[in-house]
């Protein structure tokens, strides 16, 4: 077992004290880094960065190597499970991703199957072992999966989507299907997140990117409650240490208070909801992960600077915050722009949690 070198970022997410706020971003190894673009075109399309161990083990360090971050994530996608099932993802330029297989019917969804991680996802087990060697204990390495109810849109409407009719009448007119459909994914995913903690994941993340679109009582019905029985269903220690859970529901904000009650360490806010407000909400029962707007790394960094002065005095001082971005980080932003932000947090955070 490697000793880590900087977990503030594990001790942040367990509401421990840490001398600075620990800092990673969303898609941090992504199409703003011309490095990230370099290695993208040497695999020659995003299924093969994602499906080559040792391509993925490169971008996902490349920001480590460039920026002071607290945190590595996987380089991953959310749909490796679909895809693993036999939905047969493939990525359309500029349309994102698409299946072959989208699933419309109840037999469909009968035929499904749970995949093993370690056969069918093995390239993310394998990727997961070769990051953490290769990190040799710089900072603590991010495990995630996509929430159920998140990768059931994409299953069921086989795009992106902006009205969601097809699940959402699914969702409406025939429940069943839609809960036996909920249900093996989130076998999958408690089997896929508990196989990337033995492989070394030191903290895992839950990604629920549709679940705002739900009305409250919807959301608890077809989102939270499977990812509630993820939760309690994964491995919550691993190499002599616990291993920190993160929710998070983008849109989620009126819900903090029922994600927390799932028994996860963290909860991810986004940029719609101020920080305070959301620590007044669920008081000292998780620690927050959050939520700059990632527009704001357009701006100039003496603006990105304000904005971070302004989301730590927000949350206030003491422990369990993880400064983020509220979402993933846009292709276009200049990359000094982020390192002008890692050194704010890291810098005006230091008077947050001094003794």
């Amino acid at each position: 077992m490697t000793t880590l070198k900087n977990d503030r970022f594990l001790r942040a997410l367990l509401r421990q004290p840490v001398d600075v706020t620990p800092v990673w971003m969303m898609r941090q190894a992504g199409r703003y880094l011309p490095e990230y673009r370099a290695t993208r075109a040497k695999a020659g399309s995003f299924m093969n960065l994602c499906t080559s161990p040792e391509f993925a083990c490169e971008v996902t360090l490349q920001p480590l190597d460039r920026y002071p971050l607290d945190a590595a994530i996987l380089f991953s996608d959310i749909l490796t499970i679909p895809d693993a099932m036999g939905l047969g993802l493939y990525f359309s330029e500029g349309e994102g991703p698409r299946f072959k297989n989208p699933l419309r019917t109840a037999q469909d969804v009968a035929k499904l199957g749970v995949p093993d991680p370690e056969t069918e996802l093995r390239y993310v087990m394998d990727a997961v072992r070769l990051i953490r060697k290769e990190l040799a204990g710089r900072v603590p390495l991010i495990g995630f999966a996509g929430s159920p109810w998140t990768l059931a849109t994409y299953m069921v409407e086989g795009s992106s989507s902006k009205e969601y009719s097809i699940i959402k009448k699914m969702m409406f007119d025939e429940p069943k299907v839609m809960h036996q459909l909920l249900d093996k994914v989130a076998q999958s995913v408690t089997s896929y997140l508990n196989a990337q903690i033995v492989a070394g994941a030191q903290a895992v993340m839950i990604f629920d990117t549709w679940g705002g679109i739900l009305t409250p009582r919807d959301y608890k019905l077809f989102s939270l409650a499977y990812m509630d029985r993820i939760v309690k269903g994964l491995q919550r220690e691993n190499e002599g240490r616990k291993v920190p859970v993160i929710l998070f529901t983008k849109g989620g904000g009126a819900w903090l208070k029922d994600m927390a009650a799932t028994g996860c360490d963290a909860l991810g806010v986004d940029w719609t909801l101020n920080l305070g407000d959301a620590r007044k909400q669920v008081g000292d029962s998780v620690a927050l992960q959050g939520n700059m707007d990632p527009s704001v790394l357009y701006a100039s960094p003496a603006r990105i600077r304000e904005e971070v002065a302004t989301i730590l005095a927000s949350y206030g001082k003491g422990n369990g915050h993880v400064f983020n971005l509220g979402h993933g980080i846009h292709q276009h932003v200049v990359p000094e722009h982020a390192g002008a932000f890692i050194e704010a947090v890291h810098e005006l955070s230091k008077p947050y949690h001094a003794a």
